[in-house]
Formats: C-alpha cells, structure tokens, sequence
C-alpha cells in the first residue's frame, strides 16, 4: 500500500501504459481519477480498476485543451479532495493515430518503410501540420495537465509528485520519427525544468524513457519484414519488447515515498536500449 492515501490523476488512462498504471497505483492503495478523450476505453479502465478493489473515476479529457485539463483537476478535487501525483501518459506516435486503429497504423508504418531506402524524404515529406499535432499531444498535452494539477498540489502545501512519459527517442534520433521524437524530447526539458521550478514546493518531477513496449502504439512492429524485426531487436539486449505493466512498477516508483530524493531524472525501462 505504497500510495495508500494519495490522489493521482492518470492522462492517457484509457489504455496501454496509463491503464496499466491507474490498475497498479489503485492496487497499491491511491485513489485514481482517469482521464482519456476516449470515453469508452476511460470507463473501461475504472471498470477495471474497481473490479480489482480499487477507486477510480473517469473524466473526458483532450490533452490539448487547457479547458479540459482543468476540469480534470477540478474533478479531482471535488470527488476525491486532493490532487498528491500525476502522471502524463497521454499522447501518440504520429499524426492521426487512434488508440488500436491497426490499419490507420499499419498504412503509416508502410509509408516509413520507404523513409528506411531514402532517409531524406522524412524529412522533405514532413507536412508542418501534421509535425504540430505530435507536438501538441505529446507536449503541450504534458504542460497543460501539469499547469492544471500543480496549482491545487501548491495550494496545498503538501509536495507531490508528477511523471511524465518521455521515450528513449527523448535522447536517440533513431527511435522515431521527426515529430515523435521532437516532442519525446522536449517533455524530457519540460521536465527538468519543472523539477528546478517545483523543488521549493516539495513537488518532485521525473519522467519515464520507455524502450519498445508492447501497446497499440507499437502493434505495427509485428507486421514489419522478417529481416527488418530481426535487425529491430538486434538494438535491444534483452531481445523483446517490454510490457505496460514494467512502466507501471516505474512509475510508482517515481510516485511513491521511495523515490523521496528523485527530481529531474529520468528512468530508461528499455530492455537495454541504451547499452551501446
């Protein structure tokens, strides 16, 4: 019972790496508040997460609505009274990506597979608007929700501790595509700068680097050629992708008491991504 007593708020908590995380904070005694702008897998996952025993609730939430970030602070204030951790797992690979529309997916990757023979195109190709959807998801996703919450957790005068969900493609190039790993990187400063700004606060910011873990998100990676695979998991020593449940353990390290002297760090659960 790690967070037994504490309040997070989960972005992104619909599915993948967020619903993993609400189920293993709620196990571990917090009280959850999930918010995805898909409302059915959002209910879904409190569905879940009370059929375990735990609290949570769900609000609709689009990350890249100030509006909506604080409805969800308000929200959770009103329902459970406090707002102690949150976690930033809201956010998409590419532009237009829809949460298990493998075909949506699958039509993008085939695309990128071109990129791999003629690496210049990504970039010649790159249509501003679609470089600014990513950004705004993944980045302006993270400050608006830390913008929402951090000013009842100041408020409050008790610390906190936020998480946000960077990528190892927040320090390699190669780990995506220009607007993903754009954004991975800028979420990886944003956090570091809130860690300096919040410190005084007794509010911790870390974030969390996963490698290839196994979500919708990364669905498309089993349907690449044989030779292609091959070569994907060769960059990974422990030769597989890893699975939500191994970010959940991370964050709720980072969430918990444990980590009571982490701040601006950022933890790599990648299989060994970064060994070379």
């Amino acid at each position: 019972m790690r967070l037994e007593g504490k309040v997070a708020v989960i972005t992104g908590g619909g599915n993948g790496l967020g619903r993993a995380t609400a189920r293993r904070f709620a196990s571990e005694g917090a009280k959850v508040v999930v918010a995805d702008i898909v409302d059915d897998l959002g209910e879904e996952t409190v569905q879940m997460v009370s059929d375990d025993g735990g609290t949570a609730s769900f609000i609709h939430c689009d990350a890249v609505s100030a509006h909506d970030n604080h409805a969800m602070a308000a929200h959770a204030l009103e329902h459970f009274g406090a707002i102690n951790i949150l976690v930033t797992a809201a956010g998409v690979s590419h532009p237009g990506y829809k949460s298990g529309d493998n075909d949506a997916s699958l039509k993008w990757w085939a695309k990128r597979m071109d990129y791999f023979e003629n690496p210049a195109t990504e970039l010649l190709d790159l249509e501003l608007e679609d470089f600014r959807q990513v950004m705004a998801i993944n980045l302006d996703g993270t400050l608006l929700a830390a913008q929402a919450c951090v000013a009842p957790m100041v408020e409050a005068g008790n610390g906190g501790s936020i998480v946000t969900i960077a990528s190892i493609a927040a320090k390699h190039p190669d780990a995506g595509p220009i607007p993903y790993v754009c954004s991975k990187s800028a979420v990886w400063m944003l956090t570091k700068k809130m860690a300096r700004l919040l410190a005084t606060s007794g509010i911790r910011v870390n974030a969390i680097g996963p490698g290839y873990i196994d979500t919708h998100m990364t669905k498309m990676i089993d349907f690449i050629p044989e030779e292609r695979l091959t070569q994907f998991f060769a960059n990974i020593p422990m030769g597989r992708k890893g699975v939500p449940d191994e970010i959940a353990n991370t964050a709720l390290f980072l969430a918990s008491d444990e980590a009571s002297y982490f701040t601006g760090e950022i933890l790599h659960p990648d299989g060994g991504y970064f060994t070379e």
